[in-house]
């Protein structure tokens, strides 16, 4: 049974618990180093790992590396070069707590290998515990951190590791988010003995190159905007899962604030489908003041002083991104039905092109050509897109259309709760519902873009909509009476089939209907000419062919 009486801890305990918050896993070694390199200027990061880092972290860099005079200083608790005189409030640098290499002696062996470019001769540290010495040595400019035996003498904490192969997963994950973040320089992880990670200075595609292949790399976009910097992927290139939004936050990659990876998705808005996400590397840089990275004992949560600013921000970056890029779908491989992974085709400016109708098929889709090649136009989703963006201008440039007589309305509870949630953001673009008790409401005024649709029942639809489950109620509610009137199939002639061209062609964002579904397809006359054979675009019958 344990003492109940409150008491101090042995220095020992409390230094090894201390620790512990700082290293607890060779993970943590790794990105300690790395903050450490970085800081420093590297631009050449050589990683080693043994035994899934419990053998071996070495981290070798071409840093500044560290005075001989002040290298005995490196593994002592709090000591740090990097906090200047506004402390915590004015954080510049990855690192900053001084507990990073005493916290890799207090778990196991530290040893530091470091020479300035200007010094004649490297000094050579060794920590273990409390235990410091320094020696003369040689080494090139840089310095090389290596820690050894990770929890050897801790052996309940050793035993409770993930397997070598797990940690060397996630090692490699975080490397991976390291060189997204900072491609323009040199990286290189061995696992005991095998190169499995190199990348070679280049830009935020080639990083994505690195990490994700070369299929992903030809799809992402560049990005650059005041404070904001990456790629971003074309909306073919999704995912289900949210794994490939990554920020970094002044070079340091985090975890990312719900906001920010929401305002990449509303940035993408009608141009991903549901449920899906895109890849994104972003670089956020805010002024040290602006941001607080002593929230988290590993630093991968900050605290940001003006996120909904900063979403913001985000937000039309990638919406800047991807204005003016085509962004037509290929028709799939004629051949090979199941693969139909293709290069986007190039439009000139993104502006959409001139199309010559050719025919309709099956009362629902529109046959064109444009640029020599062979267009598919979904005429519903094309017209759904030209009813939907007139709304939105109608939305924005016409005043609120009062009815004469409030119309009353029953709620759901659930439909209530939405009301008091949003009923001043509703209110600003023109739908005025209030409470009226009871489970009921008023409809009081709705947009004059939205009063004189021939739908049915549109009151009710709209209080439907807009206190609905989707996050964003005018998306979702222009969308929804965009779909209602828009052509069907059946309805689709060759009479109207140029106004749905014409009407696309105006459309600011003309490749996706309001839901995410693409309005148009694409096939090149070389792939057709491909697929049947022929030795080019206008390859002329002979041989074999005239026999047919």
């Amino acid at each position: 049974m344990t003492d109940p009486h409150i008491r101090l801890l042995p220095p020992e305990v409390a230094r090894q618990i201390a620790a512990g918050e700082v290293v607890s896993r060779p993970l943590d070694v790794l990105r300690e180093l790395l903050e450490n390199a970085l800081d420093a200027g590297s631009t050449r990061l050589e990683i080693e790992v043994e035994r899934g880092g419990l053998g071996l972290v070495t981290v070798r860099d071409n840093g500044r590396g560290i005075p001989a005079a002040e290298v005995g200083l490196a593994p002592l608790r709090h000591a740090t070069s990097k906090l200047g005189e506004g402390g915590l409030d004015h954080v510049s640098t990855l690192g900053f707590r001084g507990e990073a290499l005493w916290a890799a002696a207090q778990a196991g062996e530290l040893t530091l290998l470091t020479r300035p470019a200007g010094q004649l001769g490297a000094a050579h540290l060794r920590a273990q515990g409390d235990a410091v010495t320094v020696t003369r040595a040689s080494a090139p400019a840089g310095t090389s951190a290596a820690v050894r035996g990770l929890f050897a003498g801790q052996p309940a904490r050793r035993a409770t590791q993930a397997p070598p192969a797990s940690e060397v997963r996630e090692m490699t994950a975080l490397l991976g988010r390291y060189v997204l973040h900072h491609p323009q320089l040199y990286w290189r992880l061995t696992v005991d003995g095998e190169v499995r990670l190199s990348h070679a200075p280049g830009d935020h595609r080639g990083a994505v190159a690195t990490i994700y292949g070369p299929v992903s790399a030809n799809r992402v976009l560049p990005l650059a905007a005041a404070g904001i910097s990456g790629v971003i992927s074309r909306p073919e290139l999704t995912r289900a899962r949210r794994d490939r939004l990554h920020f970094a936050v002044n070079g340091r990659p985090v975890q990312a604030p719900a906001e920010l990876e929401q305002a990449v998705l509303d940035a993408y808005a009608e141009l991903l489908p549901a449920g899906t996400a895109p890849l994104a590397v972003l670089n956020l840089s805010v002024p040290p003041a602006a941001h607080n990275p002593n929230v988290h004992p590993s630093k991968q949560v900050v605290a940001l002083a003006d996120l909904p600013g900063l979403a913001a921000q985000v937000r039309e970056a990638v919406a800047a991104a991807l204005a003016g890029v085509p962004h037509v779908r290929a028709l799939p491989d004629l051949r090979l039905p199941a693969e139909s992974a293709q290069e986007m085709p190039a439009a000139p400016s993104g502006i959409f092109p001139e199309m010559r109708l050719l025919g309709v098929y099956q009362e629902l889709y529109l046959l064109a050509e444009s640029e020599s090649d062979l267009w598919v136009i979904d005429a519903h989703a094309a017209h759904e897109r030209a009813l939907y963006e007139e709304l939105q201008r109608g939305v924005a440039e016409l005043p609120p259309f009062e009815l004469p007589t409030p119309e009353l309305l029953h709620l759901t509870p659930e439909q209530a709760a939405r009301l008091a949630e949003r009923a001043e953001a509703l209110a600003a673009w023109g739908l005025v519902i209030e409470p009226f008790g009871a489970g009921l409401a008023r409809l009081r005024s709705l947009p004059a873009a939205l009063a004189a649709l021939p739908v049915p029942d549109l009151h009710a639809s709209v209080i439907d909509t807009a206190l609905g489950e989707g996050g964003d109620p005018q998306r979702e509610l222009l969308s929804r009476l965009a779909c209602l009137p828009a052509l069907k199939a059946g309805a689709v002639t060759e009479e109207n089939g140029p106004q749905i061209l014409t009407g696309l062609a105006a459309c600011a964002q003309p490749w996706a209907c309001p839901h995410g579904r693409p309005t148009t397809l694409r096939l090149s006359e070389r792939d057709l000419a491909h697929t049947f054979g022929r030795r080019g675009v206008r390859d002329v019958a002979r041989g074999r062919d005239l026999d047919g």
